[in-house]
C-alpha cells in the first residue's frame, strides 16, 4: 500500500514537471473540458487505475469506482456533443467506433483465449455509445420530424432514455445479463446511469460554457456584477466542488465493505465527479492548463487498460512479471521497483505501439466501406457545414472512455470554420 501512494506521488511530481500553459485570447472564450484537460483527466485515473491492481491496494477500492464511473460518464458526454453537433448517424460512424473500442480486445481475446469480460469497460463503453447515438437521434428526430425546440426534444429524449434504464435494471429484466456471465450482471449494475448522468451533462454543455464565460471572460462580459466579485465566486466555486467531494466521502466513500457500498454507488459517484470538475475548472488560469504527460497516458488508455492483463500483469492481474533477478516477493525493494519500472517502460511502449496499429486498421476498414458503398460520408458534408455556419471556432468532444483503466480515446479536436469542410474527415479518427 505505500508504494501505492509513493507512485502517485511521482505521477503528481510528473504532472507538474509538465505542466503547460497556452493562453487563450478572450475573443475564443473558456472551454469546459477541451481536449488536453480530458486527457489528462483520463491518465490521471488510468495510473491510479493500473497502481492500484499492482500494488493491490484495495482500500482505495471505493476511489477506483468512482474513476471507472467517470470515465463511462465521458462516454455519454463526449458522444452527445458529437452527435448533437454533426447529426452524423452514418454506419460510417458506427462501424469506425466499434473498430476503434473493440478491434484490438476481441482480437486479444482469440489470440489469448480469453472471455471479453476480462475487459469489461470494452462492453460498457460500446453500449454507452450505442446507448448515447439513440437518444441523440430520438431528439434530433422529435426536433425535425415533430417541431419541438432543443432543449424540448433533448430533455424527452433523455427522460425516455432514462425510462428505458429504469425498466431494465431497476426491474428482474437486469437477470438477463447473467446469460452472458454474473460478471456482465454486476459491471452494468454498477455503471447502470453513468453515460446517462454524461449525457445530461452534455445537454447543460452550452450553458457550462456560458457560465465560464461570464465569469472568466470579464474582458467580455462587461457585467457590473463581476467587478471586485469574480475572485469571490471561484472561491465559493471551490468550496462547493471540495464539499461534493467530502461530503461523497464521509457519507459513502468512507465504507470499507464492497458489498454494502456497490448498490448505491450508480446513485452517488456522481457526486464526486461534479465535485472534481467544479475545482478543475475553477480559474481561467487552470482551463487553459494541462499536463502533458498525463496527456500522453490518456491518449493510450484503452491499450493500457487491455494490455495491462498481460504485459505489465498477467493470468486476470493475480500476478507479476519477473523479469530482473532478485525482484521476486522475497527481493529487496529497489529491484522489485526496477523490475517495475522496466517492465512499465515495455508494457507502454506496446501499448503506444498498439493503437497506432488500431487506428491505422479503424481508418482503412471506414474508407474500405465507403470506397464499396461510394460514399465519402453518409451525411457528412452537409451537416459539417451546418455547423461551421453557426460557430466560429468549434470543439468536438467525442469522448469515449474507458476503464476501471480506461479507455477513452475521445477526440477533441478545434478546428475553423473556414477548414471544416477541406478537414472534415479528420475531426473524428479515434474512438474507444
Amino acid at each position: 500500500m505505500p508504494m501505492f501512494w509513493l507512485m502517485n506521488l511521482l505521477l503528481l511530481i510528473g504532472a507538474i514537471a509538465t505542466w503547460k500553459h497556452t493562453p487563450k485570447p478572450a475573443s475564443r472564450g473558456v472551454t469546459f473540458l477541451n481536449r488536453g484537460q480530458t486527457e489528462e483527466w483520463k491518465g490521471w485515473m488510468q495510473w491510479a487505475f493500473i497502481m492500484y491492481h499492482y500494488y493491490r491496494a484495495w482500500s482505495a477500492y471505493n476511489w477506483i469506482r468512482v474513476f471507472v464511473s467517470s470515465y463511462v460518464w465521458m462516454t455519454g458526454f463526449g458522444n452527445f456533443l458529437y452527435f448533437d453537433k454533426t447529426k452524423d448517424y452514418s454506419f460510417s460512424r458506427v462501424l469506425s467506433m466499434f473498430i476503434r473500442i473493440n478491434y484490438f480486445p476481441l482480437l486479444l481475446c482469440f489470440v489469448n483465449s480469453v472471455p471479453l469480460e476480462l475487459y469489461y469497460v470494452v462492453p460498457l463503453h460500446t453500449e454507452g455509445f450505442f446507448m448515447t447515438m439513440i437518444t441523440c437521434y430520438i431528439a434530433h428526430k422529435l426536433q425535425t420530424s415533430h417541431g419541438m425546440s432543443y432543449y424540448k426534444a433533448n430533455i424527452a429524449a433523455i427522460l425516455i432514455s432514462l425510462l428505458a434504464h429504469v425498466l431494465f435494471f431497476e426491474t428482474s429484466a437486469v437477470e438477463f445479463l447473467k446469460v452472458f456471465s454474473d460478471e456482465y450482471h454486476f459491471r452494468f449494475q454498477a455503471d447502470k446511469y453513468s453515460a446517462w448522468s454524461g449525457i445530461v451533462f452534455g445537454l447543460l454543455y452550452k450553458k457550462i460554457n456560458e457560465y465560464l464565460n461570464w465569469v472568466y471572460n470579464s474582458e467580455t462580459s462587461n457585467n457590473p456584477v463581476l467587478e471586485g466579485n469574480m475572485y469571490k465566486i471561484q472561491i465559493a466555486q471551490r468550496i462547493l466542488g471540495f464539499s461534493l467531494i467530502l461530503f461523497w466521502y464521509m457519507a459513502f466513500g468512507y465504507i470499507d465493505d464492497k458489498y454494502t457500498y456497490n448498490p448505491i454507488h450508480p446513485f452517488i459517484f456522481i457526486l464526486a465527479t461534479t465535485g472534481w470538475l467544479l475545482l478543475r475548472n475553477s480559474s481561467k488560469w487552470l482551463t487553459e492548463c494541462h499536463s502533458t504527460f498525463l496527456e500522453f497516458l490518456g491518449k493510450n488508455t484503452l491499450e493500457t487498460y487491455v494490455l495491462q492483463f498481460h504485459l505489465f500483469m498477467n493470468h486476470s492481474v493475480q500476478f507479476i512479471p519477473i523479469v530482473l533477478p532478485g525482484s521476486g516477493p522475497d527481493g529487496n525493494s529497489l529491484m522489485r521497483f526496477l523490475n517495475m519500472l522496466l517492465c512499465g517502460t515495455i508494457f507502454v511502449y506496446v501499448a503506444v505501439q498498439a493503437r497506432e496499429m488500431t487506428v491505422k486498421t479503424q481508418e482503412s476498414m471506414v474508407e474500405l466501406f465507403q470506397l464499396i458503398t461510394g460514399k465519402e460520408k453518409e451525411g457528412g458534408n452537409a451537416n459539417y457545414q451546418q455547423v461551421s455556419t453557426s460557430d466560429k471556432n468549434i470543439e468536438l468532444t467525442n469522448n469515449n472512455n474507458t476503464v476501471e483503466s480506461g479507455t477513452v480515446e475521445d477526440d477533441v479536436k478545434s478546428i475553423s470554420s473556414d477548414e471544416i469542410t477541406t478537414k472534415h474527415k479528420n475531426i473524428i479518427r479515434e474512438q474507444v
